[in-house]
């Protein structure tokens, strides 16, 4: 946890930095580690350190504490093979978790699950390579929309679904992983095929998604319910944007767009809604839910909604403006549920394990 927050924290600072703002420049190069903070130091950690506490067994931990270590080689400045090569150690060994999984429990999702790491692993090998970071960007893409989507085909399985709802994810997810493919050998094209696939998830899981029946309960429940659809909806945006704009997969303002309406405006709302589920399952402290969380769930979007709009009309003060309360919103968040934790310990007692 500790080695997760930090590269968040480290992630925000450079994420400033980008954006324009005079703020101390922590070390040589460490601005150009924003993305590998956010999505390997951050995500990558997060979600292995998820995987090793519902496995109850030792050795996949080698995957946050490789993954965690590599990001802080980043920060101390060691070579990037060095952090590279560490975190794509620790994607092998997360590809190995889901093998494990899918033995003691054979499920089409824990198949999905092992293809998002396999995906993260071929994106942190390009990495290690030295190839561009915008080439290996949308490896780490699909490894985490292609992880979430297979998270919520699990849930969604309790609804007895028919075979032809089934069929359509697994098309979505293999016109997604074409277009990561065809990515290697026509970079653009590739990108558009991937973009399709984006959308098509989108769609089927704003369609087929078990959070319709979460929505009409107060409280978590909804809240839940709200961060999952709105995720969806900037995971479409983001299909369009990859369809229609390609050729800007590289730098600038466009490349922005492409990139925050995934990591921001989908990802994040999904580690808003699990926070409270996930945090006391990794600590055992007990996180209620509270009407604040609405605070930073509505700041993201309504900020992100100003960034994408000065990317795509390339209003310069309404991008850095935007990617300003994007970082406010995500410290919001870490003060929420900092603060929801301190009421959880105070009212129960400070643990939830053996409840």
């Amino acid at each position: 946890m500790l080695l997760a927050g930090l590269s968040l924290m480290v992630g925000l600072w450079t994420g400033a930095l980008r954006l324009g703002w005079n703020l101390p420049v922590l070390g040589q190069g460490i601005p150009l580690g924003h993305g590998p903070f956010m999505v390997v130091g951050f995500l990558g950690t997060l979600i292995g350190l998820e995987r090793a506490v519902a496995g109850n067994r030792i050795w996949p931990y080698g995957v946050p504490i490789s993954t965690g270590l590599g990001a802080l080689t980043l920060l101390f400045g060691f070579p990037l093979l060095v952090g590279a090569s560490l975190t794509t150690i620790g994607s092998l060994l997360m590809v190995l978790v889901f093998v494990s999984l899918y033995r003691q429990s054979p499920a089409a999702h824990f198949v999905i699950m092992g293809v998002s790491a396999i995906a993260w692993g071929i994106g942190n090998t390009l990495w290690s390579r030295g190839v561009a970071l915008f080439t290996v960007v949308p490896w780490w893409v699909g490894f985490l929309v292609l992880m979430i989507a297979a998270e919520r085909l699990q849930l969604s399985r309790v609804m007895q679904r028919s075979t032809r709802t089934f069929v359509l994810f697994y098309l979505s997810t293999a016109v997604l992983l074409l277009g990561l493919t065809y990515s290697l050998n026509s970079f653009h094209l590739g990108l558009r095929l991937t973009g399709i696939g984006l959308l098509a998830l989108a769609l089927w899981l704003v369609r087929y998604d078990i959070v319709w029946s979460s929505i009409r309960r107060p409280g978590l429940p909804r809240f839940m319910a709200v961060c999952l659809l709105s995720g969806y909806v900037w995971l479409a945006v983001s299909g369009l944007l990859w369809l229609f704009m390609a050729h800007h997969f590289q730098s600038g303002p466009r490349y922005d767009a492409m990139l925050h309406g995934i990591f921001l405006g989908f990802v994040f709302p999904m580690i808003f809604a699990h926070a409270p589920i996930i945090f006391p399952a990794i600590t055992g402290m007990a996180l209620p839910f509270r009407a604040a969380f609405y605070a930073h769930l509505f700041l993201l979007h309504l900020s992100l909604l100003l960034r994408i709009a000065g990317d795509l009309m390339l209003w310069i003060s309404a991008y850095r403006w935007g990617g300003t309360l994007n970082i406010l919103a995500v410290v919001i968040f870490v003060g929420n549920n900092i603060y929801a934790a301190k009421l959880g310990a105070r009212e129960g007692g400070g643990s939830t394990r053996g409840s």
